[in-house]
């Protein structure tokens, strides 16, 4: 899988900007893919991810991926949560990721210096252990 850096620069290219949103969406494609066995989603057809969310993170997690609704690749759910579950047919291990709530408030712990609260969760979302950004169970 390519490093953080360069799949937010093709997120942020398909998505329009920089957000907390794409860099979350982001961190959890490539935590998904990686969970499921797929560290290229780019290079295969033997990836289905759901989305539950229609917002930023939604964009960065197809950008990362690959995966299309037109392409019956990507599945929208609307349950209003920033998850996905990632599908590996052809191992039929799946694992949903759900962005953890709090993680919020604990953005200013990481960028004490933030002016405001989308610069502190911007910028700790880049540096913030999976753990703390992320639940994970399989499906």
């Amino acid at each position: 899988m390519d490093t953080l850096e360069n799949l937010l620069e093709q997120s942020v290219a398909f998505h329009g900007h920089m957000c907390p949103g794409q860099v979350l969406g982001v961190r959890l494609a490539m935590m998904g893919c990686g969970a499921v066995g797929i560290p290229d989603p780019k290079g295969t057809k033997k990836l289905i991810v759901y989305v539950e969310i229609d917002r930023c993170a939604s964009d960065a997690i197809q950008s990362v991926t690959g995966c299309k609704l037109g392409k019956r690749s990507l599945k929208f759910v609307d349950y209003g949560k920033l998850a996905a579950t990632f599908i590996n047919t052809e191992t039929q291990r799946a694992i949903r990721v759900v962005a953890r709530e709090d993680s919020r408030d604990k953005a200013y712990d990481y960028v004490p210096s933030a002016t405001s609260k989308e610069e502190a969760q911007l910028k700790a979302y880049m540096v913030m252990p999976e753990e703390e950004l992320f639940t994970f169970q399989e499906v």
